[in-house]
């Protein structure tokens, strides 16, 4: 259940989907990605050149105000869903 309190997103019954992916940032090794690689390339398919491994998590929300509700979920996707230091995400929210 969400909290409504009178910041909240949460204000409404009008229902808003978020999708978000998490990564290893470029820069970083990906072993899980890379043992991936590895495997499918064993199962033939060779030209297979990078996989990047990570998390996606879709979310439903009630709520109508949806620059407020992206804002609130920037924040959560940057200070819990996601390490910034070593992953990226992307956010989709659409209403």
């Amino acid at each position: 259940m969400c909290g409504r309190t009178p910041e909240s997103p949460c204000i409404n019954n009008a229902l808003m989907k978020a999708r978000i992916t998490i990564t290893p940032k470029k820069s970083i090794l990906d072993p899980q990605g890379e043992a991936v690689k590895q495997a499918i390339h064993h199962l033939d398919m060779p030209c297979v050149q990078e996989v990047r491994v990570g998390k996606y998590i879709e979310l439903d929300i009630d709520g109508s105000d949806l620059a407020k509700t992206q804002e609130k979920l920037e924040t959560i996707c940057r200070d819990l869903l996601s390490n910034p230091v070593v992953e990226d995400y992307r956010l989709d929210l659409q209403a």
